[in-house]
C-alpha cells in the first residue's frame, strides 16, 4: 500500500476558528473542497513553511471537534480492503464519498482510532 499523505484531520462545527488559529501560526491555505457528499461539509488543506500539513473540516453535525489522521494512498480499494481486514469499519455504512477528483471514507478501528482514507484520482 502506497501511502502519499499522512496528517491530522480536525473534525469541527467551528472550522473557521481552527483555521484561524493555524493560519496565526504560519501555516497557509493550499486547498479547500465545498459540498462534499452534498451537504454543508467544507474541507481546508493547511500547510506550514517547513511542509507540515493539517486538515480542518467542517462539519455542523459534530457534537465537539474530533481528530482523526487523513491517510491518502494511491490504491483506494487497497487500502480499504487493508483496514477492513484489520477489523476497521467504514464510518458510512458501504457509501464511499466520490467527488470525481477524490475517493473517501472514514474508518473506525474497533476502539475508535478513526482514519480518513482517500486516494486523489489522476488524469
Amino acid at each position: 500500500m502506497q501511502i502519499t499523505a499522512f496528517n491530522p484531520l480536525i473534525l469541527s462545527k467551528d472550522a473557521k476558528a481552527l483555521t484561524e488559529l493555524f493560519e496565526a501560526m504560519g501555516f497557509e491555505h493550499k486547498h479547500t473542497k465545498t459540498g462534499i457528499n452534498d451537504e454543508n461539509i467544507t474541507s481546508y488543506d493547511l500547510k506550514n513553511p517547513d511542509g507540515f500539513r493539517v486538515d480542518v473540516t467542517q462539519v455542523d453535525k459534530m457534537p465537539q471537534d474530533n481528530t482523526v489522521i487523513r491517510m491518502n494512498v494511491r490504491d483506494f480499494d487497497e487500502a480499504y480492503q487493508f483496514l477492513l481486514s484489520k477489523g476497521f469499519v467504514n464510518a458510512q455504512g458501504d457509501k464511499i464519498t466520490d467527488t470525481g477528483s477524490s475517493k473517501a471514507t472514514l474508518m473506525v478501528s474497533p476502539t475508535g482510532f478513526a482514519i480518513s482514507l482517500a486516494e486523489h484520482i489522476r488524469k
